[in-house]
């Protein structure tokens, strides 16, 4: 079982390049599945309903998000309906859709998403290791193969996540920082992990938004409209295998194009 999974995708350059070069990346890993952090896929900031149907179509099997994703009211409905999109699972309650589903393959194999979100340097939300406890209670005992997103800032709490799900999770592997890390491991449990998988934009940048536009920002503290990047973009993710009988992952690297 192949898993592909790629950082936040950045607005229209992240798309295009995502786009264009999934087909040839899915082929080349063999992947199975493929998963996308949609948060940032409209305009650099937040998912429309629209552009999640968009990554939908172009392959995505299911979107996960993050702290951005209540920028657009429209995707609101699309949270609530659409089965293969998550959010953090640890807003409070009362937040629209759900924070982990259970995608079904065409091979009959069921894969559980799990989304959660970083408390450190971030907006106050429950505790994602808590929450991560309660999902995972709920789950069916066959469905062994488990995938978190863990959209969050600090390195020290995606690490101490990361250890605290090893051996009940497949896969752990941060998003947020749009800066791939080089930490690619499979943990003594059988998880593999990864700090930040990166972002899919284009390079030129800084985290895919005009460099300059955020160069003026911190050389004057006055504010800027922020604007995304124009140039050649790339995808950076993470490609996990797994044994679908025991959900434990057997390889994990680093994709970058």
């Amino acid at each position: 079982m192949r898993i592909l999974f790629f950082g936040d995708v950045m607005g229209k350059p992240g798309r295009l390049a995502l786009r264009h070069r999934l087909p040839a990346l899915r082929a080349r890993h063999g992947a199975d599945m493929v998963i996308a952090n949609g948060e940032n896929a409209s305009g650099g900031v937040g998912l429309t309903a629209e552009v999640m149907q968009e990554l939908l179509g172009m392959g995505v099997d299911v979107i996960t998000t993050g702290n951005h994703i209540w920028k657009h009211r429209d995707i609101y409905a699309g949270l609530e309906r659409e089965q293969r999109i998550v959010r953090p699972a640890n807003f409070p309650p009362g937040a629209p859709g759900r924070g982990m589903v259970v995608h079904t393959l065409s091979s009959g194999v069921r894969v559980a998403v799990l989304n959660l979100q970083g408390r450190t340097f971030m907006e106050e939300v429950d505790c994602p290791f808590r929450a991560a406890d309660a999902l995972l209670a709920t789950l069916p005992e066959d469905v062994v193969l488990r995938f978190v997103d863990f959209h969050a800032e600090a390195t020290s709490e995606k690490k101490a996540l990361g250890w605290y799900l090893d051996g009940r999770v497949t896969a752990m592997v941060g998003t947020h920082t749009h800066v791939q890390t080089a930490d690619p491991a499979l943990l003594p449990g059988g998880t593999a992990y990864l700090t930040d998988a990166g972002m899919c934009g284009v390079e030129d940048s800084c985290l895919g938004m005009d460099k300059d536009i955020i160069i003026r920002r911190f050389l004057t503290r006055m504010p800027h409209r922020f604007a995304l990047a124009k140039g050649n973009a790339g995808v950076n993710g993470v490609l996990v295998e797994a044994d679908a009988h025991t959900g434990r992952a057997t390889h994990v690297e680093l994709v970058r194009e």
